[in-house]
């Protein structure tokens, strides 16, 4: 089986780009197309599933989150939402919770693998 190909991100970080340019030549990464916007309409809340509280929150504490991964959060915030207005989930939809957090990089070890582009913080001035 073929090795798994490395972002291009990944690459330039690690500077394999520069290594086997010809590799890298001309490959794109895709863009994300803005940022996730509002939950979608067939998404609500109600007293046993409380999902549209958690794509809010889903979109609060992920601010890495695109539009490109609303059907992932969707799926998540249908999941977390029930746990939200207390019903009880399987394991079943709890192992797959867990899997889209670590898709979305929302868990402690895959959001180290996440790149967050710099804010627009203030540069700290010593002379003031």
């Amino acid at each position: 089986m073929a090795r798994p190909r490395n972002p291009l991100g990944k690459a330039k970080t690690e500077g394999r780009d520069k290594i086997n340019a010809g590799r890298f030549k001309g490959r794109k990464e895709p863009r994300g197309n803005g940022p996730l916007g509002a939950p979608p309409k067939w998404l609500t809340d109600t007293e046993t599933n409380k999902s549209r509280s958690a794509w809010l929150l889903f979109q609060k504490e992920i601010p890495w989150l695109t539009e490109s991964h609303r059907m992932l959060v969707g799926m998540a915030a249908n999941i977390q939402g029930r746990i939200m207005a207390n019903q009880d989930v399987g394991v079943q939809a709890m192992n797959l919770l867990r899997q889209c957090l670590g898709q979305m990089g929302a868990t402690p070890a895959d959001a180290t693998k996440v790149a967050v582009p710099d804010g627009d913080d203030e540069k700290d001035d010593l002379l003031d």
